[in-house]
Formats: C-alpha cells, sequence, structure tokens
C-alpha cells in the first residue's frame, strides 16, 4: 500500500495560503521600494503567486500548467530587483504571515525557503537607479 506524503501544501492547505497572498499583495501595493515594480491592479499577480506557491508547497503544478516551467529569475529579469527590494519583499511576506498566524516550524521553514529564493532573484546592484514603473 502506498502512503500518501503529506506536503507543506497539504500542512497549509489552499485557503490559508490564499490568505496570505491576499495579505502579501495588500502590503506590497503600498510599499515605497516596491510598488514601483508592480502593476496598479494586483489581481492577476496574486492569482499567478497562488498558483505558484501553491506548486512551489508541494501542491498541483498549476503555474506549470498554464504557465510553463516558472523559471523565476528570467520571467522577472527585466524587472530591477536589488537587494533593498528582495529585503522589502521578505518584509511583506514576513507581515503577512503574522497577520493569518502562519507560526512555528512550517513558517520558519518556509519563510527560509522563500529567503533563498529572494536572494536569487537579485538582478541589480543597489548604487543602480531604482527604476521600474509598471503601472
Amino acid at each position: 500500500m502506498v502512503e500518501k506524503i503529506n506536503t507543506p501544501f497539504d500542512a497549509m492547505g489552499e485557503e490559508r495560503l490564499h490568505q496570505l497572498v491576499d495579505a502579501f499583495y495588500s502590503r506590497v501595493g503600498e510599499h515605497p521600494d516596491l510598488a514601483p515594480i508592480f502593476p496598479s491592479d494586483l489581481t492577476e499577480t496574486a492569482r499567478k503567486q497562488k498558483q505558484f506557491l501553491t506548486q512551489y508547497l508541494g501542491g498541483p503544478s498549476l503555474y506549470t500548467e498554464e504557465h510553463g516551467h516558472p523559471m523565476l529569475r528570467a520571467r522577472h529579469m527585466h524587472f530591477p530587483i536589488t537587494m533593498t527590494r528582495a529585503k522589502a519583499w521578505l518584509s511583506c511576506m514576513s507581515e503577512a504571515m503574522d497577520e493569518i498566524r502562519l507560526e512555528g516550524p512550517f513558517r520558519e521553514d518556509f519563510f527560509a525557503r522563500l529567503g533563498l529564493t529572494a536572494q536569487h532573484m537579485v538582478n541589480t546592484p543597489e548604487n543602480d537607479e531604482m527604476k521600474g514603473d509598471n503601472k
């Protein structure tokens, strides 16, 4: 008999993941370092993030099924992502995790993985002008 392996997605659940993403983007849209590189309407961005994080946490491959391989760095290369912006992104995520009361070892592991991803996304030196008005 094959046992189902519980994934981080199973532990968190779809509803809670969606709450996290919604809380996160409510902050991103207001953040002075992040808002310039995001669209003014974050509806589609949040939808894609929900798909991606579902897959990232071991749930169904929703993102890949609709958009192909995530290729995160390549898909974000045209946005100037500095270490300041990566830290701001993580700060918004941490605050969103606080808002939905995501706690304990799951949060620590998830946030650590996101920290590695954010660092990997940095593609612009800090001393370059922080351009990128995508509105």
